[in-house]
């Protein structure tokens, strides 16, 4: 899953301003009423138009539903479905749907809204970056590459709507995890057909979650309240959630201190100033995220060239990038998959361990080799979003880089165009992260994958396809393991991308706010809180 922060403020105003609050106690203006700062601004209600944000799924999340749900701990537990069942050869899944699961129009949700939905992010006109989720599914990938129509989806609707069944190319351990993901969520086919693409503006959406949207303002807030309809609403506290627009966390982070907002998440340079004042609503755990620069790895770049990624990457200090520019607030990662995964060793490159005279040595004579000199200098960009801390973190690595004679050009934009580059192909070195969608390595090592759309750097090795293959074909999941961490083992190898750092989250919570608990996926559903 994709993740930006953008804060703008210089630090000192912004001390300033948040000091100037100190005396402002932190409460909600009505205790039936949640203000959640996000990250940014949500692509579409349409799940198959959705770029992936962390802010994004918070928002789903909470006004839709799939066959499981998250825990307020961040663990799969049954949502519209109640129950299922697993054939022995592990191929076929029946979900048997809950009798009081509706729509917030008071529908019933049934098992053609899930193949409605499914066959929607699946076709090539939406062109979802996110249809590669559902390739398990018997011809998915040749629905979504045009090969074969959407009808011919393995995914079944029975006993007149009330059991949705998947078949599956092969056993795949991790696909209940992948049934929280907003990939799996139903579309209400009827709306749908009978809006058209306009069944997402606010008089005529109807969601199955335990909110509906009834209030957008873009680039300010989306207002949702409970859904008086979902099966489970008696058991929802907070009436109304507002998620405001707040890609400047620093802004965040004040308007938080001055009570408007409830939760909101805190940039790293300000976890040590705001820790000694607001213990108690200070939350900071590790979380299942990877920051990196992704390399381009397509001609005529001139990260195309091995030799050059490799150098670039030997001469990248990150135990200095964690503790001097992030402050201790990430931590140094030399891995595309992060530690946690139960049983899964992350792969590094071979050559990590040499002392950094030696690696600087190294790379000095890998750009040589390329081709590299005084007089014929490497010249590349480097391009973020509009964000102080990517912006520091992009000018240390460029000074990291000075040594071996690099010329580095620094190119920002707002997250959207930035992140538009990147899947276009139109950057040399960009920055980039993926945060778990669910607990398992598979979800990070995908987006390598050859035609992936979140392959940003075009990386395409056939081995690494091959073992990937591999892993979907075993039902032996040790075995699947070994496979993964040598797929994981030739990327990094091969320099495919720069691995920097390991996600750590860090909110300010409303210390009157129960139901908000840490976890490794960091999801937090409005559901499970109440004041």
């Amino acid at each position: 899953m994709l993740k930006y922060f953008k804060h703008t403020m210089p630090l000192a105003l912004l001390s300033l301003g948040l000091f100037s609050v100190l005396c402002v106690t932190t409460t909600a203006a009505d205790a039936t009423t949640l203000n959640i700062g996000v990250g940014g601004e949500l692509t579409s209600f349409d799940t198959s138009q959705v770029q992936g944000g962390i802010w994004e799924s918070q928002i789903l999340q909470d006004v839709y539903e799939g066959l499981l749900q998250n825990s307020a701990e961040g663990t799969p537990i049954p949502g519209v479905a109640s129950h299922w069942k697993i054939s022995d050869d592990g191929k076929t899944y029946t979900f048997y749907l809950r009798p009081d699961a509706k729509w917030s129009d008071g529908t019933p949700v049934t098992a053609d809204d899930f193949v409605f939905g499914w066959q929607q992010v699946l076709n090539p006109k939406n062109a979802s970056d996110y249809a590669y989720m559902l390739y398990p599914v018997v011809n998915a990938k040749a629905i979504n590459s045009g090969k074969k129509p959407v009808n011919s989806l393995g995914v079944k609707s029975l006993e007149n709507g009330r059991v949705f069944q998947v078949t599956l190319n092969r056993p795949t351990s991790y696909f209940l995890h992948m049934m929280t993901h907003f990939t799996a969520y139903p579309q209400p086919e009827k709306v749908v057909k009978k809006y058209g693409s306009n069944w997402v503006k606010m008089n005529h959406i109807v969601t199955d979650g335990a909110y509906k949207p009834v209030q957008w303002i873009l680039h300010d807030h989306i207002e949702v309240v409970k859904n008086p309809y979902y099966y489970d609403a008696s058991k929802v506290a907070i009436n109304t959630v507002n998620y405001y627009n707040a890609e400047d966390i620093n802004s965040a982070v004040i308007r938080y201190r001055a009570g408007e907002f409830d939760i909101t998440s805190v940039p790293p340079t300000l976890y040590n100033m705001l820790k000694s004042k607001y213990a108690d609503a200070l939350h900071q755990s590790p979380y299942l995220g990877t920051e990196y620069y992704a390399f381009n790895n397509r001609p005529g770049h001139p990260t195309s060239d091995k030799r050059v990624r490799e150098a670039l990457t030997l001469a990248v200090r990150r135990d200095v990038l964690a503790k001097a520019i992030m402050e201790g607030s990430f931590l140094p990662s030399e891995s595309l998959v992060p530690p946690g995964m139960k049983g899964y060793t992350p792969q590094t490159a071979d050559d990590r361990n040499a002392p950094y005279a030696q690696r600087l040595a190294k790379a000095k004579q890998l750009l040589a080799e390329a081709g590299y000199s005084p007089s014929h200098p490497l010249t590349l960009t480097l391009s973020y979003n509009t964000n102080d801390q990517w912006r520091r973190v992009a000018v240390a690595v460029a000074a990291m880089w000075r040594p071996l004679g690099v010329n580095v050009r620094m190119n920002n934009s707002e997250a959207s165009v930035h992140f538009a580059s990147l899947r276009e192909g139109k950057f040399d070195v960009g920055r980039a992260s993926w945060i778990a969608d669910y607990n398992d390595p598979e979800d990070f090592l995908s987006i390598l994958q050859s035609g992936v759309a979140k392959n940003y750097e075009g990386y395409a090795s056939p081995m690494f396809d091959h073992l990937m293959g591999e892993t979907d074909a075993t039902t032996d999941e040790a075995k699947r393991i070994q496979l993964m961490e040598q797929a994981e083992g030739v990327a990094m190898n091969d320099y495919a991308l720069l691995p920097l750092f390991t996600y750590v989250s860090q909110y300010l919570v409303n210390p009157k706010i129960h139901g908000w608990k840490a976890n490794v996926l960091n999801t937090h559903p409005a559901r499970w809180m109440s004041f």
